[in-house]
């Protein structure tokens, strides 16, 4: 218990210092390889909830490809000088929105386990989805199969749109 203990705070240590620094970083290519920091924490922490599927796809999607890719174009595209201004006008507003989410990110983690007296508690399970559970949800008729290629249509979208917008006329 004490090992699982430790490893969720060193875990959870990564996931929260990384994503702060990629935000606080003045170096687009440090920014980067501080979300691969964070991304690993979150991969550790699939880990302790007894999911090696998500961790291995963790590692292998996002750190792996996204990252990395996201490395390459930072390095081949922008010059390695620092961002001069990392504060503008908008940076009280950034800063109230995020205060906002994460109040209702913690209420939404604290209150169905403790609750306020009415609220009732989530029950525990012990099930462990497998990688044969997984595949089930995302091809059966009344799984996951519309969601999954409504979000693969949306990226593919996104990706010509970009596309249209980078190229030269």
């Amino acid at each position: 218990m004490v090992v699982q203990y430790l490893a969720f705070v060193i875990f959870s240590a990564f996931a929260i210092i990384g994503a702060a620094m990629v935000v606080w970083s003045r170096n687009l290519v440090h920014s980067a390889l501080f979300l691969v920091m964070s991304l690993f924490g979150v991969a550790g922490l699939f880990i302790l909830l007894s999911a090696p599927f998500l961790a291995a796809i963790q590692v292998l999607v996002y750190i792996g490809a996204i990252a990395i890719l996201i490395i390459f174009a930072v390095m081949l595209t922008r010059s390695m000088t620092a961002i001069r201004e990392p504060f503008n006008a908008q940076s009280w507003l950034g800063a109230v929105i995020g205060a906002v989410l994460f109040v209702a990110l913690v209420a939404g983690m604290i209150l169905p386990v403790w609750g306020w007296g009415s609220l009732p508690t989530l029950p525990q399970s012990d099930v462990v989805g497998t990688t044969r559970d997984i595949g089930i949800a995302l091809v059966s008729a009344d799984g996951y199969v519309l969601p999954f290629e409504v979000a693969s249509l949306l990226l593919t979208a996104a990706m010509v749109g970009a596309i249209v917008i980078a190229r030269e006329d």
